[in-house]
């Protein structure tokens, strides 16, 4: 594993912004992934949820997302880095009480918890990143970023997989090792790293601008596609197929692996040929994808379906980097909480409406999500070739045909 990155990580002092972005999202991962990869076990075995409340149960996770523009009014108090400290020592908390509080109320509690430090961590390491990261080099670095948070998720995996039947590992103490360990780690990022330089001055005030728009389109159906995958993707696999914990673990296994090994590489390649050439290949993919996952009724082409759904996330780093190339420098952070309330209208209310659909045809929540797909793909074909501000979007795929839209 070491060789996989000392080509990468030499240039870079460990004490470095960038390095610091690498192990707050080692860190997130070490208590989210545990949390995620337990959750529809969880729920059903212990709970006794059912499609109805595990869909109720998302969209109250979903809420502090979309509640995320308030970040910027946060940092009229703390700088972002702090923030997004206090944000995953919160995230830690949450997952650490989450076997404890066995009950429809007491996971709605920890969730909510769990979900506000998600949001804001994840709020505030995207406006680090697009502030901290040179453009040049910005797709590759988030890509590096994710390699080394997939790590972290395998030491999550690996845990639950290996230990869950060896040791038999309880559902309290997984949830109190990873939140714990989060924990553990927010402490020596506090201690070890300095307060580093923002980038330009950030807006104190809420920013939506009209040559942005395309952006918001992009982050609103990117929020409705991820709860297709996030939510009912995970929740087919438990329901209709009954995988347990240690099968669920395993199929998350493969995802981390993959991302280890190919997260910086997709970086590179959004860096080779264009946000809008990654996210067309992105959204083509996830059409076939929901499709299938419609009709599927073999158990192993439904994990391999899963594990191609997820490869996908990675092309997302298109998404921020298109921002980071049209954005003034002075909108990331404004703009980053905004964004993610934009992600959340949909996944406040997808969760719920979906589970009701849900009751009725599992099919259809995925030809919805093919859908959704075909309109992300639409979009997809209206970034140019080379963003910048004034050249934000095009109406068609010919070259040349600009249109800035004003603010």
């Amino acid at each position: 594993m070491a060789r996989l990155f000392s080509f990468r990580l030499t240039r870079l002092d460990w004490r470095s912004p960038a390095v610091m972005l690498m192990v707050m999202a080692a860190a997130m991962q070490l208590s989210f992934a545990a949390w995620w990869t337990l959750l529809n076990n969880f729920a059903v075995d212990v709970v006794g949820f059912t499609g109805k409340e595990i869909g109720i149960q998302q969209s109250v996770r979903e809420i502090p997302g979309f509640l995320s523009f308030a970040a910027v009014f946060l940092l009229l108090a703390m700088r972002e880095q702090t923030l997004a400290l206090v944000s995953l020592l919160l995230l830690g908390i949450g997952v650490a009480l989450t076997g404890y509080m066995p009950s429809f109320w007491g996971l709605i509690f920890t969730t909510m918890i769990m979900s506000i430090g998600f949001h804001y961590y994840e709020t505030m390491a995207q406006s680090l990143s697009l502030q901290w990261l040179d453009k040049a080099e910005a797709p590759q670095r988030m890509g590096q970023i994710l390699s080394v948070a997939a790590v972290a998720q395998l030491a999550a995996y690996g845990l639950i997989f290996f230990g869950w039947r060896t040791y038999d590992l309880s559902f309290e103490v997984v949830f109190l090792i990873a939140g714990l360990t989060t924990i553990a780690v927010v402490i020596f990022l506090w201690l070890a790293y300095p307060q580093f330089r923002d980038g330009s001055p950030q807006r104190k005030t809420l920013v939506l601008r009209k040559r942005y728009w395309l952006y918001y389109a992009l982050t609103f159906m990117g929020g409705a596609r991820r709860q297709i995958f996030t939510v009912f993707a995970g929740f087919m696999m438990v329901e209709k197929f009954g995988y347990d914990v240690h099968d669920v673990s395993a199929l998350f296994l493969i995802n981390c692996i993959i991302n280890i090994f190919f997260a910086h590489r997709i970086g590179a390649f959004i860096g080779r040929v264009g946000e809008r050439r990654a996210l067309t290949v992105e959204y083509v993919g996830l059409i076939l994808v929901f499709v299938a996952y419609a009709f599927v009724t073999d158990p192993y082409i439904a994990a391999g379906l899963y594990v191609i759904d997820h490869a996908f996330f990675a092309m997302a780093i298109a998404m921020k980097t298109y921002f980071q190339k049209i954005a003034d420098p002075g909108d990331i952070a404004p703009t980053a909480g905004v964004a993610f309330t934009i992600n959340h209208i949909a996944a406040v209310v997808i969760p719920a409406a979906f589970g009701l659909i849900w009751l009725v045809s599992p099919a259809a929540v995925f030809l919805i999500g093919a859908a959704m797909a075909a309109t992300s793909l639409l979009l997809a074909r209206m970034v140019p070739e080379h963003p910048e501000p004034g050249r934000e979007l095009v109406w068609h795929p010919k070259p040349g045909a600009v249109t800035a839209a004003a603010e």
